[in-house]
């Protein structure tokens, strides 16, 4: 019954989705009534729009107020530039972009000009924009393809690229344009980079304000899944990574009896729960023996069970695995226990403090990673499977 009425209703008023791009429809026709009268303008009165955009703004108006004639200024940048000219569904592409949403276009349906709307609009707030693809190529691209348009607009361009200097003044620069293309990669590792920095004027790439995302469902989805690592030199002694792998190999030495009592119970478990399948099946047959052998297993293996888990008890457990997440994490007797070995006195003092982590990180390379599986050694180097 709820079902019909949803049906009628959405047949009647449309889906939400139906109602949102009628709604965004209505903005594409206001921007057609200024296309005239912007078309009238020449090269200079229409680059001077942006200042007049700006200083409406910044007299409280809502940027959704300017919005259709912003985007008419747009479009007549691109057709006097480009010999391009934004249709009404690129227009309400670009509305879309603006109010943060995620905007599907069909191949052919210019998404890349689709984001000058936006951006131009974001850039009239005081704002710097990032656009990200999902190579250089495009990177470069699409910075040389829609730069004129910008350019018409009073706007610079700049395009990050990975064989340009990761601290140089050229990538600084680009940065400090209105509009930069880049890849998630290059952006991604600028923002690892910036924070390992120990000045401001180090930093290269600025205040994050807002991007715009081509191919989102790849960048956000797909490439989200292999993470952003950068590491620097080692600056100091390397030889304690030696050291410390040389402890966490007594640690886990120490610990062979703990595991071993852990799989012993483990091992008791499974035999339990399978003996607990033998009697179903046996009382199920009505068969008065196997009901019987059954029995005498589960109690057998369940008081082996018990035995173990006393055992279990009486022994020390030095460090935690989580296999599923393959960390490792010292206990207070690990640390304890690592600290005697290591015979550097308290990890918590001093140039010690990097001892847990070092250990923590030599005892997953041990019992959380496997060779071949989650690793292979290739020309004396470690490489990890993904």
């Amino acid at each position: 019954m709820i079902d019909n009425i949803s049906k009628f209703l959405v047949k009647i008023f449309g889906s939400r989705n139906e109602r949102l791009l009628k709604s965004y429809s209505h903005i594409a026709l206001k921007a057609g009534r200024f296309e005239d009268q912007i078309k009238a303008l020449d090269n200079d009165s229409l680059k001077a729009k942006t200042a007049q955009f700006r200083e409406i703004l910044s007299e409280g108006t809502h940027p959704d107020d300017i919005l259709p004639e912003a985007f008419a200024a747009v479009r007549e940048a691109a057709r006097r530039n480009l010999d391009m000219r934004h249709f009404d569904v690129q227009l309400i592409g670009g509305n879309v972009l603006f109010d943060g949403k995620i905007a599907e276009m069909a191949t052919g349906e210019g998404k890349t000009l689709v984001a000058t709307l936006a951006a131009y609009l974001v850039h009239l707030t005081g704002r710097r924009v990032h656009l990200i693809t999902v190579n250089d190529y495009l990177a470069k691209r699409d910075a040389e393809w829609m730069g004129p348009v910008y350019n018409a607009l009073g706007m610079t361009v700049g395009v990050i690229q990975a064989d340009m200097d990761t601290a140089g003044q050229e990538r600084k620069d680009q940065y400090a344009c209105d509009i930069t293309y880049g890849t998630n990669n290059e952006f991604g590792f600028d923002y690892l980079r910036d924070n390992m920095k120990i000045s401001i004027e180090q930093m290269v790439q600025g205040e994050l304000v807002y991007a715009i995302i081509d191919e989102v469902d790849s960048i956000l989805v797909d490439e989200a899944r292999t993470p952003l690592i950068i590491s620097g030199p080692a600056l100091d002694d390397v030889s304690r990574y030696k050291k410390a792998d040389l402890v966490a190999r007594k640690l886990i030495a120490l610990q062979a009896g703990y595991d071993n009592m852990k799989k012993k119970i483990d091992a008791f478990e499974r035999s339990v729960a399978n003996a607990q399948g033998e009697l179903a099946e046996a009382k199920r047959d009505k068969n008065s023996t196997r009901v019987e052998k059954a029995q005498k297993s589960i109690e057998k293996d369940q008081q082996a069970f018990q035995n173990a888990k006393a055992d279990l008890e009486r022994l020390t457990q030095y460090y935690e695995v989580e296999h599923d997440k393959k960390s490792v994490h010292l206990t207070e007797e690990g640390v304890a226990a690592a600290q005697e070995a290591a015979g550097v006195g308290s990890f918590f003092t001093g140039s010690n403090m990097e001892w847990p982590h070092l250990l923590e990180q030599s005892l997953r390379a041990h019992v959380a990673f496997e060779r071949e599986k989650d690793y292979v050694v290739m020309e004396g180097k470690i490489i990890i499977v993904d």
